[in-house]
């Protein structure tokens, strides 16, 4: 079915075609026309959660959270929403989100436009999902970075009840600053920060909501080697492997490849698989890793297991293959 409607999609823009997708899905998913998939085909142990499958939904498809139930119903083991901030944002001009069909790839610099954490978690009390939901938190773009941890740990908060995880997002390439976040002594700071509110916030709820941390595919090896350093001295809960690359390369002399922003799709398959390859040897089994970036197939999402990712999420593919996609990789992980 989505083999038909995609080359109709394919002719608007690609924002408008993305709320026009979701409000769709919404829609019949609310009616009962949406056929609801098993789930339940690999059990997996995550962050201390039990996941139905390893297969999930990353962040920034439901940023505020108001497609829960139907993205639940594609049969995917997790859904993952956000990134949401403290306080609404309208993000970056249009246009901002571009398909480069050619490379199988998204741009995007959409900066964490949002409903904020308020309205998202209205959505979330009004869905119906009980399964396994991770909010993604971040900050809002007029916070200057070194008061950065302030949204942080007030996204936090209000989410900790709502959420199954929390993910701690320092490296969207499209809020300034942002990725400053990463390096050594600034992301100790931050994650310590999360972690005393993580403990104090258990404490109150009686529920230990895990921590995770998404970084960037544009990272060396001496930067990878920090990271792993400091996610394992602050005892976090698990590590996302990875967001949007700002390398543009892969699309040669292709019209969109002065764009700014974060490409994802399959030109940041090969940089995402080298990232996690080289986490997973550095963190020594320490914690968790969610693979994610460049999963087009299910080959691709056995590959992240294979190097050593405890699950998978998708973005992009999802936009050119559809809820296929899903199944695929639900067979490929059986």
């Amino acid at each position: 079915m989505y083999s038909l409607v995609r080359p109709i999609l394919f002719r608007f823009d690609a924002e408008k075609a993305h709320h026009f997708t979701l409000n769709s899905l919404r829609s019949i998913e609310k009616l009962g026309l949406l056929s609801k998939v098993d789930s339940h085909t690999r059990p997996t142990e995550l962050m201390g959660l039990q996941l139905p499958n390893p297969v999930g939904l990353a962040a920034g498809l439901d940023k505020n959270g108001e497609c829960i139930d139907a993205f639940a119903a594609l049969g995917f083991g997790f859904v993952e929403i956000g990134t949401v901030t403290p306080k609404p944002q309208p993000g970056n001009p249009q246009p901002r989100l571009f398909r480069v069909p050619e490379h199988q790839g998204i741009i995007n610099r959409m900066g964490f436009n949002n409903h904020g954490i308020d309205a998202m978690i209205r959505n979330i009390e009004n869905s119906r999902f009980k399964g396994i939901l991770g909010i993604n938190i971040g900050k809002n773009a007029v916070t200057p970075i070194e008061n950065a941890a302030d949204d942080y740990l007030i996204c936090l908060e209000k989410a900790y009840v709502h959420a199954s995880y929390i993910t701690v997002n320092i490296s969207s390439p499209n809020t300034k600053n942002l990725r400053a976040l990463q390096g050594s002594d600034e992301l100790s700071a931050l994650l310590e920060a999360l972690k005393n509110k993580q403990a104090q916030l258990a404490a109150a709820h009686g529920k230990y909501v895990p921590l995770a941390v998404k970084i960037a595919p544009d990272l060396d090896e001496a930067q990878i080697d920090d990271i792993a350093h400091v996610v394992k001295s602050v005892e976090m809960d698990g590590i996302i492997a990875t967001n949007t690359t700002i390398d543009k390369s892969s699309l040669g002399s292709h019209p969109l490849a002065g764009e700014q922003g974060g490409l994802s799709g399959l030109p940041v398959r090969e940089k995402s698989n080298q990232v996690l390859k080289l986490l997973v040897e550095r963190i020594d089994g320490k914690l968790p890793i969610i693979g994610v970036g460049g999963i087009m197939n299910g080959a691709d999402a056995a590959e992240k297991i294979r190097l050593g990712a405890s699950a998978v999420q998708v973005y992009s593919g999802l936009i050119y293959r559809g809820p296929e996609l899903i199944k695929e990789c639900l067979a490929a992980l059986k």
